[in-house]
């Protein structure tokens, strides 16, 4: 089992970056694939970026060009580097763990608002 915690979420102007966090406890990190998703208001969780334990990577159309998705194995965690960013961005950011893929286990997830 992981525990997760994000951190990195606020508050940016449109065209602004910010860069989010995931911090990992437990167990072998390195061999869990991790995610990260979004939630809009009264909408169910949407993959953002995804990365495997070997780095293989994936990415949502609507990031793709503006998003970049790392970890660090030694460090045990893994990143969400977002830029020129867009109101439509505007959810709350989970991360998220998993075996084979990412959605087994979450952190509390942090807000994102793009807002002039």
């Amino acid at each position: 089992q992981v525990q997760l915690v994000e951190s990195g979420g606020g508050l940016v102007q449109p065209g602004g970056s910010l860069r989010l966090s995931c911090a990992a406890s437990g167990s072998k990190f390195d061999t869990y694939s991790m995610g990260w998703y979004r939630q809009f208001p009264g909408s169910q969780r949407n993959l953002v970026a995804s990365i495997t334990r070997g780095e293989d990577i994936n990415y949502a159309d609507s990031v793709k060009g503006r998003f970049t998705i790392s970890r660090s194995n030694t460090k045990d965690t893994v990143s969400l580097q977002m830029n020129n960013l867009k109101p439509e961005d505007t959810a709350v950011y989970y991360c998220s763990a998993g075996s084979g893929a990412p959605g087994i286990y979450w952190g509390q997830g942090t807000q994102v608002t793009v807002s002039s």
